[in-house]
Order: C-alpha cells, then sequence, then structure tokens
C-alpha cells in the first residue's frame, strides 16, 4: 500500500467519523457509538500496518508523505505532510490503541445520553487533531493538532452544558492553554526567523549547526518549553487539568490522562536536537518537573473526589516525566509516557466504572466494600494501582525506577524528590483504592452497586494487561533483564541531537551506575512504596478512619487540603485585577468617553444640519437675500484687512 494512501487512512478516518456523528447523530443515536469506534479502530489498524511497513528497527531516516501544498506566502511554505518515523508511530499507535479502547468504553458509559452523537463527534475530531499533531512534517500542521486539541478538550470538558461547573472548567482550560500557547507562536516565529523553514528535518540540519545562532537557541526552547508546561499541566499551568474532571470520565481518561497531557513531552522530544544544546534550559525543566511532581502528589493526598485524586496524579507523573526530558533522558520519558497512558486510562476508566456502578457518585467517603460486587473493576483498579506505585513486576516499576535513576545522575536532591513524591503517590493511591472497595459498605440504601457492562469491561482488562506487561520493553541488567528494545527503537530519533552535541560541546558524558548501586536505588523506592502502604493502614485503613472535608483540616495541612490557595491567588492577583481594568475600560474609557465623543459628534452634525435646514426655505426672495449677504460679508472682509 502506498505511503499516501495508508496515512491519509490513518489520519483521517476519525475526521470521517466526526463529521458523520456531527450530521447525523441526532437521528441515529443507537450507532453513533459504534460508527465512532469502528473508523477509530480503522485508524489503528492502519497505525499497525504503518510500523510493520516501515520497519522501526531497521530503518534510520523518517518517510516523508506530503498530501499537497498547505500555505505558501512568499518566501514561507508549508505543506500539509507528514514524518514517519519511530517516534509518531510510538505516538500514533498509542493514541489509536489506547483511544479505541475508551471509544468502546464510552458506548457503554453514555448509553442514554441524548448528546452521544455530538459526544462521539468531539471524541473522533479529538483524536484527528491529536494524530495531526504527533504525525507533523513541520510546525504549522503540528501547530493546527496543537490548537485542535484545545478546543476539543474545551468541547468535552464542557460536554454536560447544563453543568456549571462544566461550563467554567472549559473556559479555565481553554485559557490557560492559550496564555501559554503565545509562547508556543513565539517560538514557532523565532524558529521561522532562524531556520528559513518550518520543516523538522530543515529546522535540524540549519539550526543547531549554525554557530552565530546558538545563543538564540536558549529562547527558542524557552519558548517551546512554556508551550509544553500549558498542555502537559506543569506548575503554574496545572490549575486547568483538576477543574477539566468535570468532563465525562472517558474524556478524563483519553484527553487528560493518556494523549493531550502528553503533547508536550512529544514537543520536546520532536525538538530534541534544540534542547539538548541548551543544558541551562534542560536544569529548569528538572527543576520545575521535580516541583509539580512534589506539589501535586501532596495535594493528591487529601483530595476526596475520586476523580480528583487521580487528576492530581496525572499531574504528578507528568512531573516525572519531565525530569526525564530535562536531564536529556528522552527514552526513560517517553517509556514512562507509554506505561502511564496504559495505567493512568485504566484507572480513569475503572474509576468511570465505579461511578457508573454508584449512579454518579464521586465521593470516596460514601464508597467501600465494592470489591465483591464489581469483581472485574476491583481487581484491574488494583493492578493498575500497583502499576503506578511502581511496585514490581508491573510497567511503573521499571519506567519510574528508570527516571528516579536518571534523576540521581543530574543531581542527588532530585532523586530525593523523587522517592518523596514516589511515597505520597503510594499513600494516596492506596488510600483511594480501599476507601472505595475494602472496608464496610458506605454507599446509600438507595444505591445498588453493580459491575458495568461488557463495552466497559473489556476495556478494563485489555489495559490491565498492557499496564502490567508494557514494562517489559526496557529492563536494566541489574533487574534480571537486559532487554534494550525502546533504546534501540529510538536510537535514530535521537542520534542527530546527540551528534550536534559532540560537535558542538564535545562527547556527552554517559553515566553507568554499578549494578550495586541501581539495586540500592531501586530498593529505596521499593522501601517508599512499603512506608506509603503501611502508614495509610496502620494509621487509617485498619481503623477504617475516613477522611475529613477539604475544608475541616488545620494547621499546616490547610495548605495542602486546599491546593495551596493557587486559585485563590490566581483569582485575586491575576484575574481581579485584569477584571477590575477591563471593567474600567468598558465602564468608563469605552462608554464614558470613547462613545460619548462619537454620539457627541453625531449631535453636532445634527445641530448644524438643523440649523442649516432652515435656510432651505425655497424662497427665491431668500435665496436672493443670502446672496446680497454673503457679498457684503466677503467685501467687508477684504475692505478690513485691506485688500
Amino acid at each position: 500500500m502506498s505511503w499516501e494512501i495508508l496515512i491519509s487512512v490513518l489520519a483521517f478516518s476519525p475526521l470521517l467519523g466526526s463529521v458523520l456523528n456531527a450530521l447525523f447523530g441526532r437521528y441515529w443515536k443507537g450507532l453513533s457509538g459504534p460508527i465512532g469506534t469502528s473508523l477509530s479502530f480503522v485508524s489503528f489498524a492502519a497505525s499497525v500496518f504503518a510500523y510493520l511497513q516501515f520497519h522501526p528497527l531497521e530503518r534510520q531516516d523518517a518517510q516523508i508523505v506530503t498530501l499537497f501544498n498547505w500555505v505558501e506566502v512568499g518566501n514561507f511554505k508549508a505543506d500539509l505532510a507528514y514524518q514517519v518515523d519511530q517516534l509518531s508511530l510510538f505516538m500514533a499507535l498509542i493514541i489509536t490503541g489506547i483511544g479505541s479502547l475508551i471509544h468502546l468504553y464510552s458506548i457503554g458509559y453514555m448509553k442514554g445520553n441524548p448528546g452521544i452523537g455530538r459526544f462521539f463527534s468531539y471524541l473522533n475530531l479529538f483524536v484527528f487533531f491529536m494524530l495531526h499533531l504527533v504525525l507533523a512534517e513541520n510546525l504549522v500542521v503540528l501547530f493546527f493538532g496543537w490548537e485542535g486539541v484545545g478546543l476539543c478538550s474545551y468541547l468535552l470538558i464542557g460536554f454536560d452544558t447544563h453543568k456549571e461547573n462544566a461550563a467554567q472548567a472549559s473556559i479555565k482550560a481553554f485559557v490557560t492553554n492559550r496564555i501559554a500557547d503565545l509562547a508556543m507562536i513565539g517560538g514557532i516565529a523565532l524558529t521561522y526567523w532562524l531556520a528559513g523553514s518550518v520543516s523538522f528535518i530543515t529546522i535540524s540540519e540549519s539550526l543547531p549547526q549554525a554557530k552565530f545562532l546558538l545563543n538564540a537557541l536558549p529562547f527558542v526552547a524557552i519558548c517551546f518549553f512554556i508551550g509544553a508546561m500549558g498542555k502537559s499541566a506543569q506548575f503554574p499551568f496545572h490549575v486547568w487539568l483538576p477543574d477539566a474532571m468535570a468532563g465525562p470520565t472517558p474524556v478524563s481518561a483519553l484527553i487528560h490522562a493518556a494523549t493531550m497531557v502528553t503533547a508536550g513531552l512529544f514537543l520536546i522530544a520532536r525538538l530534541n536536537f534544540i534542547f539538548i544544546l541548551v543544558p541551562k534550559v534542560g536544569f529548569w525543566i528538572v527543576c520545575i518537573g521535580t516541583f509539580t511532581a512534589f506539589f501535586a502528589a501532596t495535594i493528591g493526598v487529601y483530595q476526596n473526589d475520586i476523580k480528583k485524586v487521580l487528576a492530581y496524579s496525572t499531574v504528578s507523573q507528568l512531573g516525572y516525566m519531565f525530569v526525564a526530558m530535562g536531564t536529556g533522558a528522552y527514552v526513560a520519558g517517553l517509556f514512562h509516557l507509554l506505561t502511564h497512558a496504559f495505567f493512568k486510562a485504566l484507572l480513569f476508566l475503572g474509576s468511570g466504572s465505579v461511578i457508573h456502578g454508584l449512579s454518579d457518585e464521586q465521593d470516596l467517603r460514601r464508597m467501600g466494600g465494592l470489591k465483591s460486587q464489581m469483581k472485574i473493576t476491583w481487581w484491574t483498579f488494583l493492578l493498575g494501582t500497583l502499576a503506578i506505585v511502581g511496585a514490581p513486576p508491573f510497567s511503573g516499576f521499571f519506567s519510574k525506577d528508570l527516571i528516579l535513576e536518571k534523576a540521581f545522575y543530574f543531581h542527588p536532591v532530585f532523586f530525593g524528590m523523587g522517592i518523596a513524591t514516589a511515597f505520597l503517590t503510594t499513600f494516596y493511591m492506596f488510600r483511594l483504592t480501599f476507601l472505595a472497595f475494602t472496608g464496610k459498605s458506605r454507599v446509600s440504601n438507595h444505591v445498588h452497586p453493580h459491575e458495568s457492562p461488557w463495552t466497559m469491561t473489556v476495556p478494563l482488562v485489555i489495559l490491565a494487561l498492557g499496564a502490567a506487561f508494557s514494562g517489559y520493553l526496557l529492563v536494566p541488567e541489574s533487574l534480571g533483564g537486559g532487554i534494550d528494545f525502546l533504546e534501540r527503537y529510538f536510537s535514530p530519533v535521537f542520534a542527530k541531537g546527540l551528534l550536534y552535541y559532540s560537535q558542538q560541546k564535545g562527547a556527552l558524558e554517559v553515566h553507568h551506575l554499578s549494578h550495586e548501586l541501581e539495586l540500592l536505588l531501586a530498593g529505596l523506592s521499593l522501601g517508599a512504596i512499603f512506608l506509603g502502604v503501611g502508614i495509610y493502614w496502620f494509621f487509617f485503613g485498619k481503623k477504617e478512619k475516613l477522611p475529613l472535608d477539604e475544608s475541616s483540616y488545620t494547621g499546616w495541612r490547610i495548605l495542602p487540603a486546599n491546593k495551596y490557595f493557587i486559585d485563590e491567588i490566581f483569582k485575586n492577583v491575576l484575574i481581579g485585577p485584569i477584571s477590575a481594568l477591563s471593567e474600567f475600560l468598558s465602564e468608563v474609557v469605552e462608554k464614558r468617553l470613547i462613545d460619548k465623543v462619537l454620539t457627541g459628534t453625531g449631535k453636532f452634525s445634527g445641530g448644524v444640519s438643523s440649523l442649516l435646514r432652515r435656510i432651505q426655505t425655497g424662497t427665491v426672495v431668500d435665496y436672493a437675500f443670502l446672496i446680497v449677504l454673503g457679498t457684503v460679508l466677503i467685501l467687508s472682509v477684504f475692505l478690513w484687512r485691506g485688500i
């Protein structure tokens, strides 16, 4: 099959599903889910076929697929073109594979919802834009997908239009990302100005090699990093993601756990040839990632909403990935992106199964004892919990420990913060799991818990398998594996960046820890897990002690319990003054000044017109008198001036 046909099927099948559901979804509500899901699976099949046709372990160069010339203005040119390489195929398989499972899950979750056609239209549209983001051959196509997923996020968060909190959350997500996107636009403009092109291949060949441009690279990297921070919810742009849980749970799983929030990480990986040359920017990426991971974990400990716990967990895990990217360990970051996509999608869908079985209840304090009534959900959720905390032999153990190892290379302080974050992650995840599934039932008497239908449980089982075994794609020798599949797989993607680094700054120093030290670091990580479980069980779980309401804490705990009042600070320091300024400009400057000047000018013209209208009497004698009067006035002026 030709690459043009294959990539067209891969990239545009979801768009077809979106259009069909948008046009006819209101008439065939029973078919909206199957149509949207089928076309998502078609895209996944095309991704698998593209992977097999590309031969990623053998091929060193990218396959460029150009459909047509999209934009051409003067010297500026941007094609609708796709770059098929190891990185884009990796992301496409995650997006379409996990995305298709979430589509299938949504058939059961959204059953009976009057807006199901609109929902699947938005969901398909998101997959379409996300595929363009990761398959893009140039920055223009990437930005098209980048803004498109932001739009779909806005539409899906606010899907339930009758909910005020959903409407506010959608606006918050949209505006927060647009602020970060200003820096993204600046990065694209600066890159084009420096390299004369928006094509990734052209940029990679011209920008890093021009010595006179090296001083500008930090500014380019900072702009793109700020854009990545917004999309991937890093502090202080993290505020939009927890509120985004107001959307339907499948949206949380697809957009705010497995795919869209990883777009920032993909951007850094795609532009690795820039970031690897600016280690000072890398240092700040590590700092912000480390802080975000720990900061979000402390908040997650005090959340009682099952989805809010997972939301802050997502922010924290994204912080881990940014730590890896900042240290230059791109493979480690992408490895955790993969494992996280499996176990976080599993956890979100598992929480959705709980919410579905409890008639939309989300408060952990009103759950309990569900493991006997929702056995599939219980076992898959437990596996997801073990994976996210990094318990061996599940996937998170390998990917998280690899990041902690890279952080130790960078500086032991970052490793220590990572271990502390791992402890907190274990604490709040087992707190969530035990409160929801074990102990006495605290479910309301009028609610009858039940297992979800097969369309919801089958995706849980498949994702559980991914959460269990995806970690075996990269296993260090010290842990008895010696499996380096992902290292070999991604080698061509990052080879050019390493070459440029060696040309500019000498050979990149490669750290190798002894097996004993690697085992010690892994042991510390496991110790954090056991400590987290033990402390929760001893002080809370064994006594079945329920957590307090977030507003009931005192002392220092009032800070994390109330999210460090970040929303209030933003509201009073930024939003309040900006709103006051906007109101002043609207009420005073516009209405009392500009409007009155404009209306006053009109009234003055009207008055003059009314005065002159009186002169137009239609009588010849009056006109003759005015002519004589005008002549006399003109002559008088001439005589007065002595002419």
